[in-house]
């Protein structure tokens, strides 16, 4: 007998269909499976024979063919172990043929018949909701990640007897309730109040979170760079809906996601060793996954010691920064993986980390340049802003002045993003860094005054286009945070001064 059952795999952070189909004929007895199946997928043949015999299933010893198709598109992870089984159970009768109908499975076996979770559940009930299937069947351990998409009945079963059961109508189970959105206040230990002094710092931090630019601090150590850097996360607003959901898909690929939490709720803050991979931090490997930049998306990516990481990892993030996005090519396809991310870096200005304090800094000016070329002019230049930070003195140390806390500066950012999303819906786009360049004057809205500014500072500054363009962009963000419908003079000279650090003060770029 033949009998057929949908199921999923996973293409980047996409879905895509499988149809499992399972042929029981006389003849020699075998288990075959074909459909250019990865090691883990032929392995599924000994986890499903015992599995059903330990759920209570006798298998008659016949001719077993199981098809995964389209035999085009490479089957990995231990998905299919639930549906090769119930499509089996079909061809031999033991469930009608019609039950299986406009129904999706996904699961692994343990050798008792339970029903384990799995990674990429979410992308894959996505995309069956696209293509119109209305019933689901995973695992229990899955069942709140997969209850945040609508339309969709979702059925959770903790082992391989409870499927059959309910496809046969003996015990049916019950829909899983649809997630609900309650609301979510995040709780940090941290706050902005405890930073004394470094007032620029925090300005410069407020500004790029209320546009979402890059930023990079460049000081000596103990200046309290790091620490603002891990305080950033207590001033950004939280993620909207749809921001979650294709945020909780980036993290269900990896494996990553709590298996109590429905959704990713908080925007991530990731801070990577300087020793890692590029594969590691762009995403990569045989069959490729996302890496550090895509799962700091809609988030911050905090590259401290900016300048040990390895010059070729740090030049890699250059297009993804520009586009949002990242493409990696395999022999079997091509993998889009989203990055919309903030870069946050952080450098010392030596190799010893006190230039230009002469009495502590000991290197010498070829080894200063040396160390400084790591970090290259196009890399520079995609950087939004760049911030000199200077050492801590005693009165800023020790003084009595009470500091602005998170809560207060996250007031402010938060009404500048909603300015921003009324302002840029048409363009399809939610912050002043995305801003295009054809619609920039337009959102500005430069007096003439400005626009002469504009020219002088090009023209002295021999500014690059990216340079030139991204100092509006932040101007257009300082001039939300001052609640001004134009851009002003002192918007753009403020922006300007975020770009003119000490020591890549160039004449060019810089």
């Amino acid at each position: 007998m033949y009998s057929r059952v949908l199921s999923g795999t996973l293409h980047g952070v996409e879905g895509r269909l499988i149809t499992v189909e399972a042929d029981v004929s006389e003849g020699l007895p075998m288990f075959n499976m074909v459909g250019f199946l990865a090691s883990e997928v032929r392995e599924a043949s000994d986890r499903v024979r015992t599995a059903l015999k330990n759920s209570g299933y006798q298998i008659p010893p016949k001719r077993i063919t199981i098809n995964l198709s389209p035999a085009d598109v490479r089957k990995e992870g231990s998905v299919f172990d639930l549906p090769i089984s119930i499509a089996l159970l079909a061809a031999y009768g033991y469930i009608p043929a019609q039950e299986l109908e406009d129904v999706l499975m996904i699961g692994e076996l343990s050798l008792n018949g339970d029903v384990r979770g799995v990674r990429g559940i979410l992308p894959i009930v996505d995309f069956a909701r696209k293509m119109n299937i209305k019933k689901v069947i995973l695992p229990y351990d899955n069942r709140k990640e997969a209850s945040v998409v609508p339309e969709v009945k979702i059925y959770s079963a903790k082992n391989l007897s409870q499927v059959v059961n309910h496809l046969t109508g003996s015990k049916e189970m019950m829909p899983v309730d649809m997630y609900v959105r309650d609301d979510f206040v995040e709780k940090f230990s941290d706050d902005f109040s405890e930073i004394k002094g470094q007032v620029i710092m925090k300005r410069a931090a407020e500004i790029a979170v209320a546009g979402m630019h890059n930023l990079l601090f460049l000081g000596p150590p103990g200046a309290g760079k790091s620490m603002v850097a891990k305080r950033i996360p207590t001033i950004m607003p939280e993620l909207s809906y749809e921001e979650s959901i294709e945020l909780t898909k980036i993290y269900s690929v990896n494996g990553m996601l709590d298996p109590d939490e429905g959704l990713v709720r908080r925007r991530p803050f990731r801070s990577p060793h300087h020793s890692i991979t590029a594969n590691a931090l762009i995403g990569g490997g045989q069959i490729p996954k996302p890496g550090e930049i895509s799962l700091a998306h809609y988030g911050v990516l905090f590259l401290d010691e900016l300048l040990e990481f390895q010059k070729n990892t740090i030049e890699m993030m250059r297009q993804p920064i520009e586009d949002g996005c990242v493409t990696i090519s395999r022999l079997q396809g091509s993998y889009t993986f989203p990055c919309d991310f903030m870069l946050l870096a952080a450098m010392n200005p030596c190799p010893c980390g006190y230039y230009p304090d002469l009495s502590k800094c000991r290197c010498t000016s070829p080894q200063r340049e040396r160390y400084l070329r790591k970090l290259s002019e196009p890399m520079l230049d995609r950087m939004d802003m760049s911030v000199s930070v200077q050492k801590l003195n005693y009165e800023e140390l020790y003084g009595e002045q009470v500091e602005e806390s998170s809560d207060t500066i996250r007031q402010r950012i938060i009404m500048a993003h909603a300015v921003q999303k009324r302002r840029l819906q048409p363009f399809g786009i939610q912050y002043n860094s995305q801003i295009p360049s054809k619609a920039l004057d337009a959102i500005c809205d430069l007096r003439e005054e400005e626009i002469n500014l504009r020219r002088d500072i090009f023209q002295k500054y021999n500014l690059t286009a990216r340079g030139a363009l991204k100092i509006m962009r932040v101007a257009r963000t300082i001039a939300d945070l001052d609640c001004s419908d134009c851009v002003k003079s002192n918007h753009i000279l403020e922006a300007l001064s975020y770009r003119m650090t000490d020591l890549f003060q160039k004449g060019g770029g810089y």
